[in-house]
């Protein structure tokens, strides 16, 4: 990005803005801050306590991962008998693998316009579904396995909907999502919870209706 002088008009902005890309100016203007505006001196200490914060948010994401994928996934479903040792070397090959796949996803965003709208448009695809499912089973204690799990999946499938229909062809422009990405995260929230209400109540009412049949065959 070139350093416009002090006195700039606004048509040399617009045109300079004309001949950038969003990749361009998107997360670079506080590097570029830094870089031409702050001292040396503070920008050391800016610089450590951004990579302070982001080693300590990464480390317990993979630490995290790796602790739900061994004693969640592998435990229960494949080798519920591992020795102390064996699982402790699982654990540190697990969050190995973790910090490659987010090292890869790290790698895979460069020159993407911003991260934050990247991580709004992953968080709602991911956090949407956690954050629906707690709220249900939070709220409603009737619900069980099968109510919650047919609420996730309609869940994602708004979701996925909400996330992608916006690359579809001009020919079903009518399908496209209206919101902005944004809104993925609190619609994807809503939907799981209140179909999870709703299959909840509907399969209540059945079994009310069933009980009530049976006995007024009886009598």
């Amino acid at each position: 990005m070139d350093r416009l002088p002090a006195t700039a008009t606004a048509s040399e902005v617009s045109r300079l803005m004309a001949t950038l890309q969003p990749a361009d100016y998107g997360d670079k203007v506080m590097p570029h801050f830094m870089v031409t505006k702050v001292p040396a001196g503070l920008m050391g200490l800016i610089i450590s306590a951004i990579l302070s914060a982001a080693m300590s948010t990464i480390s317990s994401g993979m630490n995290a991962s790796a602790t739900v994928f061994t004693e969640d996934i592998y435990k229960r479903y494949i080798n519920a008998d591992i020795s102390d040792k064996k699982l402790l070397r699982l654990l540190h090959l697990t969050t190995v693998v973790v910090g490659l796949l987010g090292l890869g996803t790290g790698l895979a965003m460069i020159g993407v316009k911003s991260i934050l709208d990247t991580w709004w448009t992953l968080s709602g695809i991911f956090a949407a579904g956690m954050l629906g499912l707690f709220l249900l089973g939070l709220i409603s204690r009737r619900t069980n396995s099968h109510e919650a799990l047919t609420a996730t999946c309609i869940g994602v499938l708004v979701i996925v909907w909400m996330t992608f229909s916006g690359s579809l062809p001009d020919q079903y422009s009518y399908l496209r999502n209206p919101l902005h990405s944004n809104m993925i995260i609190v619609v994807g929230t809503l939907t799981i919870f209140l179909v999870g209400l709703l299959v909840t109540r509907s399969k209540g009412r059945s079994s009310e209706q069933i009980k009530k049949e049976v006995f007024m065959n009886r009598d």
